[in-house]
């Protein structure tokens, strides 16, 4: 990696754990020039304003999760065992954070938007959408050649999806339990698989 990529790459981080701590307001670009060990020239150089870094961090929270369920598809025989196995790989993603998930930084910018300029707030309606579209794409695939045992709205199912993740970090940091969300995830992965499965005598 370029060194300039590395200390954008740094930047980022330092600010996405003091966002996600404490909020966008709460974090001046002081504490990240500070906790990446740059000048404010430095900082400037990167990005023009904290709304543009906001609008990266967005960028890059999509990007991971595109990665995810990327290995998720190659694993995966079907369109049912990609959807778990992506579901089991966020699971595992989420344990191994001894500390827990600090949180989402599209979670953080829908709360805080009056915080953030229009391209930042388009930026994370985008991401969003993007992963209804993503998980109602992955149920389409599944109910195209699996039979629900419910009669169950997909829109509602694929956003259900986004909704147990970003509720299980409030409730992991609310009751300070690491393990909430993984555990979470994995009794959403229990579901889709009964949603899915068989009936008796089929």
């Amino acid at each position: 990696m370029a060194r300039g990529s590395e200390t954008r790459s740094k930047i980022m981080d330092v600010a996405q754990a003091a966002i996600l701590a404490k909020g966008f307001e709460a974090t001046s670009i002081e504490e990240i020039v500070a906790g990446s060990e740059i000048t404010r020239s430095g900082f400037f150089y990167h990005f023009p304003d904290k709304n543009a870094l906001a609008h990266a961090l967005i960028k890059r929270h999509i990007e991971v999760e595109n990665e995810l369920f990327g290995r998720a598809a190659a694993l995966g025989e079907g369109p049912l065992q990609t959807m778990l196995i992506g579901l089991k790989l966020m699971a595992e993603l989420l344990d191994d954070m001894p500390n827990g998930h600090p949180g989402c930084i599209v979670a953080t910018a829908a709360y805080q938007d009056r915080l953030f300029n229009r391209d930042v707030r388009d930026a994370n309606k985008r991401a969003a959408l993007g992963w209804r579209s993503r998980f109602r794409g992955m149920f389409e695939d599944i109910v195209a050649t699996h039979r629900m045992r419910d009669d169950v709205d997909i829109d509602q199912l694929a956003d259900m999806v986004s909704a147990i993740i970003e509720g299980g970090l409030i409730l992991s940091r609310a009751v300070d339990e690491p393990s909430v969300t993984a555990q979470q995830v994995r009794l959403l992965q229990s579901y889709v698989k009964l949603l899915f499965a068989p009936e008796p005598g089929l």
